[in-house]
């Protein structure tokens, strides 16, 4: 008798900007206000809850409607962005600057030792409820460097992100110089990410993108490859 097979949930879950269609996720339907909020965080239309004037979910199926300030929405379409297809979210599409054009910052912060990188990841295993049933997915946590302070998983590991700065946003914590570790390779629309959350670093036991490493260092992002190794590949902003 054949086992049965293991699967993980993958769902179109759509959002509207002021009235606007803005993106579609293919995702794991699970912590979709913390998806929502956070990437809206991650593409500029809201710094705080407080810019999130509303967001309505709707009823007959996967979607919501955001409202946020007609100012930032402009301020976004300003920026001018290239539509481009993510490296690691397959087909579909999503913003992402020109590198180049990306405003320098100071260094934000260093990663703590190996030691402290691989217990944190340990406990980041740890929780990876699905990652255990199926083996099919990702996951995302922010860390103080003492302890997980946000955690989610998602079969895309840029939902995963967005999951946790979200939780982060709504429940009014403090983003700006914590860590960020992820399961997956640090691709150049994740360094994107986190340099606008204002994370000091972000860790993976894989390893970032070329891309990646030109964002991180022109924002003052540590990136920190092979993080549970015995030697971790630290990429500093000045290197």
């Amino acid at each position: 008798m054949l086992a049965e097979s293991a699967a993980v949930e993958e769902v179109p879950v759509w959002l509207e900007v002021n009235g606007e269609p803005a993106v579609t996720w293919m995702c794991t339907p699970d912590e979709l206000e913390e998806l929502a909020t956070g990437w809206l965080h991650g593409e500029g239309y809201i710094e705080s809850l407080d810019d999130l004037i509303k967001l309505r979910p709707c009823a007959p199926d996967l979607g919501f409607w955001a409202d946020v300030s007609p100012a930032r929405v402009a301020a976004v379409k300003a920026e001018g962005r290239k539509r481009v297809l993510a490296s690691g979210c397959g087909a579909v599409s999503t913003f992402l600057a020109d590198p180049h054009a990306v405003a320098r910052a100071p260094a934000r912060g260093e990663p703590p030792g190996p030691d402290r990188l691989r217990a944190l990841f340990k406990e980041l295993f740890g929780r990876g409820e699905r990652y255990n049933e199926t083996g099919g997915i990702h996951a995302a946590a922010l860390t103080n460097d003492e302890r997980l302070l946000f955690h989610a998983e998602d079969i895309g590991r840029h939902n995963a992100v967005d999951k946790v700065i979200g939780a982060a946003v709504i429940a009014r914590e403090p983003i700006v110089g914590r860590g960020l570790l992820v399961t997956g390779r640090i691709s150049a629309e994740l360094a994107f990410k986190a340099a606008r959350a204002g994370v000091a670093y972000v860790a993976t036991p894989s390893v970032p993108s070329t891309l990646a490493l030109t964002i991180a260092r022109r924002t003052g992002i540590v990136l920190v490859g092979r993080a549970v190794s015995g030697t971790p590949h630290v990429h500093r902003p000045d290197a």
